[in-house]
């Protein structure tokens, strides 16, 4: 089994365990979250739903982030991770989401934000927000792999921290 279905699985076991819902909103990653926890068995029983957002515009209608967000602070950023986090929980039945925004290349880099540069947001109920950037190398789907693979590792740590 590789890396991505490993962790998803162990992550589902655990939301599965302590009945928590998931929702993911994806941007770089184009749904490759919400298929790696698709694609087991009895997942309908803890993933709710995935947005996916590759636009700004889709950001705005899906997930309700605001305008004025995305140009202050671009796509690819901590403020636009949360509000993307905050619009799938808000906008689903789950108690925990996960949102992805970051820049895959080959272009879209610039010398703030590299290609390889992904911010992830994770919000739940009762939970503080929690934003993260990582920064990737490789080829674009190298990028977009490991992201996934990063974000059920945070994932799985951030429903088990206190």
């Amino acid at each position: 089994m590789n890396k991505i279905m490993e962790a998803s699985k162990q992550l589902g076991e655990y939301l599965r365990k302590y009945a928590l819902i998931l929702a993911v909103a994806e941007s770089c990653t184009g749904g490759g979250l919400a298929y790696a926890m698709t694609s087991l068995p009895g997942s309908s029983i803890y993933f709710d739903r995935g947005f996916v957002t590759y636009s700004n515009q889709a950001k705005q209608e899906m997930l309700s982030v605001s305008s004025d967000l995305l140009s202050r602070y671009g796509a690819v950023s901590e403020e636009v991770a949360i509000a993307m986090a905050e619009g799938a929980l808000k906008f689903s039945k789950a108690t925990v989401a996960l949102a992805i925004t970051g820049i895959a290349g080959p272009d879209g880099g610039t010398i703030d934000k590299p290609v390889g540069c992904v911010w992830f947001g994770l919000i739940a109920h009762n939970k503080p927000k929690k934003s993260i950037c990582k920064y990737f190398s490789g080829d674009r789907q190298s990028i977009r792999d490991q992201a996934i693979e990063f974000s059920l590792q945070a994932l799985l740590a951030y429903t088990q921290s206190v």
